[in-house]
């Protein structure tokens, strides 16, 4: 039997491998099948990266080779691994290249792993107005803009720091059709009231684990180096402080400026597998922070027939200019999804998964029990 096919939605991964063949995706490197994820293809970093003064858009008909000419410091070579220092901007030219058809657009978004790392990592493409965003019938090369927040971080070329999505069509979700899900599906649950409008929200967690009584985690300043390239590779407490229930005031968490957190969602989430979903930030007049950096959620991702027993979101959260009081039940952000083309041949979590049924999990690079 056919499976049935959208006019508009999100490229599955048997899509994606057919733009590959097809040649609407192209790389100076053959495209690795570990590239390939249910909803969307990683990206990976070139052989050099510049040192630029500040983050740019190239803008209408300028390209980014131009604006580096202008703006670039000087160059690194990545060939045999080099240091991003923390709080400096780099463009690096990524070995993936676009050659879309009228009506196919793209957006990127950081890999789950760089976001809990603190690297703030965005698409740019040559003529972009916008960052993370792939114009319909676009024709060029890719850039990553990069810029660690926390930790000074080891790539190399190859290294895979963030993730794009392709899509047929104008997306529109409504909050008729998340709803729908919501009642058939359950987007989310383990809250007494579900707010839907312009997406599903999602709020904070701050009641201590079970196990383990922490609220969340703290980065370390002036930690040591992190490789990118290397799992299970540094101790937590080198790199994390545990927030625990003595650190919650007046009902709830004082947010320190410029200091990183690892929250949960008070929902458990569920993404069913004829969709995809992205995290979206909240609107900042409920408060300066930022709730997220990785914000793609794949068909699958929470699924009991798939193994999950409540898996939550997780929060990548950080205060700017002035300390913030988060609550517990606040709204952070709003998970918006989108349909499939297709449903993908393979789903999140049945090839392994970091964070399938996670709760307040790091990063893969870190030794955690």
């Amino acid at each position: 039997m056919a499976v049935e096919e959208l006019e508009n939605g999100i490229f599955p991964i048997q899509h994606l491998q057919k733009a590959i063949s097809d040649g609407i995706i192209a790389a100076d490197h053959s495209i690795a099948d570990e590239q390939l994820q249910p909803a969307s293809l990683d990206l990976r970093l070139g052989n050099e990266a510049w040192r630029v003064q500040a983050s740019f858009l190239p803008g209408t008909n300028m390209s980014v080779d131009t604006k580096l000419a202008k703006f670039a410091m000087h160059k690194v070579d990545l060939s045999n691994g080099a240091v991003l220092e923390r709080g400096c901007v780099y463009i690096v030219k990524l070995r993936e290249r676009l050659n879309l058809p009228a009506g196919t657009s793209g957006i990127a978004n950081p890999k789950s792993s760089t976001g809990r790392l603190d690297i703030f990592t965005r698409l740019i493409t040559d003529g972009a107005r916008e960052f993370e965003s792939v114009a319909d019938g676009y024709e060029g090369p890719l850039y990553a803009e990069i810029s660690p927040r926390t930790f000074s971080v080891l790539v190399r070329p190859g290294s895979r720091l963030s993730q794009l999505r392709l899509r047929r069509g104008i997306s529109a979700p409504s909050d008729l059709v998340m709803e729908s899900l919501q009642s058939t599906v359950g987007l989310v649950h383990g809250v007494d009231r579900t707010d839907i409008r312009d997406g599903v929200a999602l709020s904070v967690n701050l009641d201590p684990d079970s196990k383990s009584g922490m609220v969340g985690w703290r980065a370390r300043k002036h930690a040591g180096l992190i490789d990118v390239d290397a799992s299970g590779s540094q101790p937590v407490d080198a790199f994390w402080e545990r927030v625990v229930t003595t650190d919650l005031t007046a009902g709830g968490l004082v947010l320190n400026p410029d200091e990183f957190y690892i929250l949960a969602s008070r929902e458990f989430v569920t993404v069913p597998k004829d969709h995809a979903a992205e995290m979206r930030a909240y609107d900042t007049r409920v408060g300066e922070f930022r709730a997220h950096y990785a914000g793609f959620f794949d068909p699958g991702f929470g699924m009991k027939e798939l193994g999950a027993e409540g898996t939550r979101a997780v929060l990548e959260v950080r205060s700017h200019d002035v300390p913030f009081l988060i609550e517990q039940g606040q709204t952070v952000c709003r998970l918006v999804y989108e349909p499939m083309l297709a449903v993908p041949q393979t789903l999140y979590g049945t090839r392994g998964s970091n964070y399938q049924s996670q709760g307040l999990r790091l990063a893969k690079h870190f030794i955690q029990g």
